[in-house]
């Protein structure tokens, strides 16, 4: 009986496999898988669901000579411009009080001994925010002195940085009138004669006196902010040290009470408040 069925089932796949090859055999060429299919309501039905053939633009720069002064005037502005924005951070770290809140705000930091909390971007953000509070009145007088006329075309470029310069020269010299040394080094050291008045020294020369002095007037709150922390340090290692566990990391015990002490004194608001008015 088996015999005869294995006979029967081999007979008919010999007939119907020459019929499924036939029926399954691949054209001669591949066909488009996109096929357009007329769109309900078109204008003459020749409208399809074709992908339609986008078109880009093309984009040509091209250079010419300038036909008035006009626009020579224009290229330079421009020029001038792209200038200032490439060096835009440079001159918010280096000639605002940028540079002494994030130096600041880094120390204590450390000093809480925190490697994540708050993240670098969190921190330099807020330094941005208090530059931008305390910087306020000389931005304003920028923007009202110099900004604001040359975009209305009332002064020139050249009268436009003068006006710009000179609130900023002002506030970096009230940074340093309680002690000019950093002025009197880079004056010494280019040979220039003494200054009389402030119209006398270079801002070449005021710049990086104000740079040397925001570091050390940094450097110095960073020693203040470490002190109290450092003895918490120390209390917590000599407890542990006499209770013979050498092995345990002080900081992992400090840092809680050093944070602990941090709010209780409600740090960020003293710190903050410190920083602010060592500027006024």
């Amino acid at each position: 009986m088996r015999i005869r069925l294995f006979a029967f089932a081999l007979a008919l796949a010999t007939v119907a496999l020459p019929l499924f090859a036939q029926s399954a055999e691949f054209p001669s060429a591949p066909r488009d898988t996109a096929v357009s299919v007329p769109v309900p309501n078109a204008s003459g039905g020749a409208a399809t669901t074709a992908i339609p053939t986008t078109t880009i633009p093309f984009v040509d720069l091209t250079l010419r000579s300038p036909e008035d002064g006009t626009e020579v005037a224009f290229s330079l502005q421009l020029l001038l411009l792209l200038t200032v924005i490439s060096l835009a951070p440079s001159l918010l770290i280096l000639m605002t009080a940028f540079l002494r809140i994030s130096i600041v705000l880094d120390f204590i930091k450390r000093a809480l001994s925190l490697q994540q909390v708050p993240p670098n971007q969190v921190l330099l953000g807020i330094a941005l925010f208090i530059t931008v509070f305390v910087m306020w009145p000389t931005i304003d007088s920028v923007w009202n002195d110099s900004l604001k006329p040359l975009s209305e075309g009332s002064i020139g470029v050249e009268e436009a940085y003068r006006a710009a310069e000179s609130p900023l020269r002002l506030f970096m010299y009230r940074q340093m009138a309680a002690d000019p040394e950093n002025i009197r080094l880079f004056m010494a050291m280019r040979g220039l004669p003494k200054p009389e008045t402030l119209a006398d020294v270079p801002t070449w020369v005021l710049i990086p006196a104000f740079i040397l002095n925001e570091l050390t007037v940094a450097f110095k709150i960073g020693i203040y902010l470490y002190i109290p922390f450092i003895v918490i340090d120390m209390v917590v290692a000599s407890i542990l040290m006499s209770m013979g566990m050498i092995m345990l990391p002080p900081v992992m015990i400090s840092t809680p009470f050093k944070l602990i002490l941090f709010v209780l004194v409600d740090g960020w608001t003293l710190l903050t408040e410190q920083i602010v008015k060592s500027f006024l």
